[in-house]
């Protein structure tokens, strides 16, 4: 069980929804929320890892369920809210934490590649942020969204032109949002790790000349952990953030500002 920076129930009796919630930084999301109180929902397309962080959370006799989702296909999206609001009654969080990506040169990306990174992540982050706005509307009590972007969303990527593109939608969905619906009471802002250490990133580093040459343009020196961005999106979306609205909050040990003449 992770220490938590905010008081233990901080989310009691709060539903939150968490796409991508089966492994990574989805799932350390939804277990630190449950941890402090809410009933969590976990969405994604795998329903092997869905099964497993379901049984990880009720092993820790947390309130969860899961729901197999892809996100790219607005019927499932809008089945998965169906069955939150029917079995629930509410959506109170929304975490976007679904995405796809691979390294492809540009001029040899194809279009179908092009549209699986881009649905997943801009296409699949406005149809669940659509429902979920929609039901806090017509609840009337506000709510919290936030989406997990990256720094290449403002700086570029190349041969990640697809996600570039796609997290920097995004990004500019988040802050469309934060200002449209701030007048519900619904907050929306966004979570932008670095080199985080997941079972997913490591394959990026597991030879020793990858790992330097990535800690190299970190200045901290280290990679980030799951615990740390979970820590910073719990907060995001506590009443404890309520006049943090539009922002997105970057975790990366100032990797993105890169080290200058000094490196």
């Amino acid at each position: 069980m992770a220490q938590t920076m905010l008081p233990a129930n901080t989310f009691a009796g709060q539903v939150a929804v968490i796409t991508g919630g089966g492994t990574g930084i989805g799932f350390g999301i939804a277990s630190m929320l449950a941890q402090l109180g809410a009933k969590v929902v976990l969405a994604s397309r795998n329903p092997e890892h869905l099964h497993a962080a379901e049984e990880r959370l009720r092993a820790e006799h947390r309130s969860v369920f899961s729901v197999p989702t892809d996100v790219r296909q607005p019927e499932a999206v809008d089945g998965l809210f169906d069955r939150v609001l029917a079995e629930l009654g509410q959506v109170d969080i929304l975490i976007n934490a679904a995405a796809g990506n691979f390294i492809a040169d540009t001029e040899k990306l194809s279009v179908n590649g092009w549209n699986s990174v881009v649905q997943s992540v801009l296409n699949g982050t406005f149809y669940c942020s659509r429902r979920a706005g929609l039901a806090m509307i017509k609840v009337g009590r506000g709510g919290k969204i936030l989406s997990v972007v990256a720094s290449y969303a403002w700086t570029g990527g190349p041969r990640t032109v697809h996600s570039v593109a796609a997290k920097a939608g995004v990004v500019a969905l988040t802050r469309s949002l934060a200002v449209e619906w701030a007048a519900h009471g619904i907050r929306v802002n966004a979570v932008c790790p670095g080199p985080t250490d997941t079972e997913g990133a490591r394959p990026l580093w597991q030879d020793s000349e990858a790992r330097t040459r990535i800690l190299a343009k970190i200045p901290v020196g280290r990679f980030g952990t799951v615990e740390e961005v979970a820590q910073a999106a719990t907060y995001l979306v506590s009443p404890y953030a309520d006049f943090i609205n539009g922002e997105v909050l970057v975790i990366d040990g100032g990797e993105w500002l890169g080290k200058g003449l000094t490196s």
